[in-house]
């Protein structure tokens, strides 16, 4: 037997003890326990447990963390507050606790023998005792449990015999089947990236990209709140430490994958861990010809569904139903290397593939959603203007033409509208899916997006902060809550910011609601620090010439922002918002009329927060022009009459 801290372990009669009490194990647990303190404080490999605990299972890594997590738990801390089982980063495992080596006394009894004989005396079984039999090997649980069992009949008349039958038959016939969600309610799911577990990094597009196709079929659930592709992305290719990710997601549950290819065949490997008890929901291999790969993110979604016990509405289990018949395998090959090629910010390729897959599969409405947003992304972040975003449009028409409800769709299209200065089209769009999904985090957001554009600025905080409850990492480096900067609420704006992100975007933002509240040092390197993030981004350079103007140097600061104006005028379509915030930078350097040349752009591009404009302190210097008052009521007019239309 083997002592550390205050347990004993005695592997013969698969038992841990603690102080004398028996602590209950999964048989894996048990496994991976005695393999571990075996090896003593000597580095155990990954591969090595794995190898040892599960030597003829085809299983995910994500098993062997659950099942350290879940003996952390148990052991919990040693004297001197570490835990006794050390991660060794991208290596594997270490027991840190020193070991003592004890001889067992051949005459000790072993409390399973112990409690059999104290049932047998008093006609009864507690559950602390079942559990106690159940860590003890299969074939003596079982037959000490059937004498139990005899000796007892009686007991099932009770409804307590009822249950201690049900306990038993699930130890020995149902105990891979582990615990379950309780009643339903709104769950957190994360989907991450599939691991590639072949050679081959051809193949590696599939993880990202058939993560992705499992969200997308998800987001028709209202009963699950799903976290999007953008924000698992960055666990690609990673060791997942499940306990960690589900805090930093702020989920209930992740479902992990991976994936083996060899030739035309391909086996994808998943499981659901619930993330708060430690446990697995639903674990499953599928074995398939690589032509029909399609029909896995169905068939996973199917089983995350009766995993987390959720009960869909008529409507909702219509919409996941696929018909995919005219979709050939090497369409969908095609819309899965765009959707990884779009994640990895290569949008003219992404484009390319998708066309790729439209062409073969005319009537497959994805391939079509995710096109127009590669337009859309390749007109704005490539600057390649109007003629993109015209393709955009017709490829979110032709997909919800083939689909009128389509979530991603709507999305997608909503956004471009919104950046176009289009939020009379845009809030149709996003409403409808609504109906669809009142759950959906990112529409929400895009709704409170719609919102600011159109001055609707309480409105647009409420759907913003929805979206945060339902999401609390919604856009949250890609985006940031301007209703608070807008509402002149500075401090909030700050506190909505993520503090240890270095994203160019958000170090920008952070300089900006400085700014507003006259912290020029603190502004002032916050916009020196997005510009040399990323010399590239239009706000970072508005930044870099505000920063100038902060110093005093205003020829270099308009130097810029002359640039910047004439680049934003190249792409003939442009985001409007962006273009206010050059006005902003030519009225710090107290230049009114280039200020107000860029301002009526802005507002007549679709930017009209008319509550806002009257009360920007950024502006005031221009309050006395003309020029300033005519724009003012351009806004008021569409303000009113988007507030009349829509509210």
């Amino acid at each position: 037997m083997y002592e550390f801290g205050k347990f004993r372990f005695d592997p013969t009669s698969h038992l841990l003890l603690s102080e004398g009490s028996p602590i209950p194990l999964t048989p894996k647990a048990f496994d991976v326990l005695l393999v571990l303190v075996q090896n003593g404080m000597r580095l155990t490999t990954k591969e090595e447990l794995m190898t040892k605990v599960w030597p003829d299972s085809f299983v995910e890594e994500a098993n062997l963390t659950v099942t350290v997590s879940a003996l952390r738990k148990v052991l919990g801390e040693t004297t001197d507050g570490k835990r006794y089982i050390e991660t060794v980063p991208k290596k594997g495992y270490r027991f840190v606790a020193a070991i003592n080596e004890v001889k067992k006394d051949a005459a000790e009894q072993t409390p399973g023998k112990e409690i059999v004989a104290r049932s047998d005396e008093r006609g009864s079984l507690s559950l602390s005792e079942l559990e106690t039999l159940r860590a003890e090997p299969a074939g003596k649980n079982e037959e000490q449990s059937l004498r139990i069992y005899a000796s007892n009949r009686w007991i099932l008349r009770t409804v307590g015999g009822f249950l201690i039958l049900a306990f038993v038959a699930y130890l020995f016939v149902g105990g891979s089947k582990v615990t379950k969600f309780g009643p339903a309610k709104t769950r957190r799911l994360a989907v991450l990236p599939f691991q590639n577990l072949g050679q081959n990094t051809e193949f590696e597009f599939l993880g990202y990209s058939l993560a992705d196709a499992v969200i997308t079929k998800l987001g028709y659930v209202s009963q699950l709140s799903v976290r999007p592709s953008y924000a698992v992305q960055k666990y690609k290719a990673q060791p997942i430490d499940i306990p960690r990710v589900a805090r930093e997601l702020k989920v209930d549950a992740l479902l992990t994958g991976s994936f083996l290819r060899e030739g035309d065949d391909i086996r994808i490997g998943c499981q659901l861990v619930d993330a708060n008890a430690e446990s697995i929901l639903w674990k499953g291999r599928f074995d398939l010809k690589y032509d029909k790969l399609l029909t896995v993110q169905d068939q996973v979604a199917t089983q995350i569904i009766r995993g987390l016990e959720l009960t869909l509405s008529p409507s909702e289990f219509g919409r996941l139903r696929s018909d995919v018949s005219s979709v050939s395998p090497l369409a969908y090959e095609y819309y899965l290397r765009g959707v990884d090629l779009y994640a990895n910010s290569d949008f003219p390729m992404a484009i390319r593939m998708l066309e790729k897959s439209t062409e073969l599969a005319p009537n497959y409405s994805l391939a079509w959603a995710n096109l127009g947003r590669s337009y859309t992304a390749n007109a704005s972040f490539q600057l390649a203007g109007a003629e993109q975003y015209e393709k955009a449009q017709i490829a979110f028409e032709r997909a919800l033409n083939l689909q009128s409800d389509q979530i991603d769709a709507r999305i997608y299209m909503a956004n471009m509208f919104t950046d176009t200065g289009r939020v009379e089209e845009a809030v149709p769009l996003l409403r409808e899916a609504l109906r669809m999904n009142p759950n959906h985090a990112e529409i929400h957001w895009e709704l409170g997006y719609a919102y600011r554009f159109a001055g609707m600025l309480q409105e647009s905080v409420a759907e913003s902060e929805l979206a945060r409850r339902l999401d609390p990492g919604v856009k949250l480096n890609s985006s940031a809550l301007n209703g608070y900067l807008y509402l002149g609420q500075y401090d909030r704006f700050l506190e909505s910011l993520p503090d240890s992100v270095d994203q160019p975007l958000i170090v920008f933002y952070r300089g900006f609601g400085e700014y507003y509240r006259k912290n020029w040092d603190a502004a002032a390197r916050d916009f020196d620090r997005a510009y040399e993030l990323d010399r590239t981004l239009l706000q970072a350079q508005i930044g870099r010439a505000m920063s100038f103007a902060i110093q005093r140097q205003e020829s270099k600061g308009e130097d810029i922002l002359r640039t910047v104006e004439t680049r934003f005028n190249k792409r003939a379509v442009g985001d409007p918002e962006a273009a206010y915030k050059i006005a902003q930078a030519y009225a710090a350097f107290g230049d009114a009329p280039a200020a107000l040349r860029v301002l009526n752009r802005s507002v007549k591009g679709g930017f009209f927060p008319y509550p806002y404009l009257a009360n920007d302190p950024l502006l005031d210097s221009l309050r006395r022009e003309p020029e300033f008052l005519r724009v003012l009521d351009t806004a008021r007019q569409r303000h009113l009459a988007f507030t009349k239309a829509f509210f």
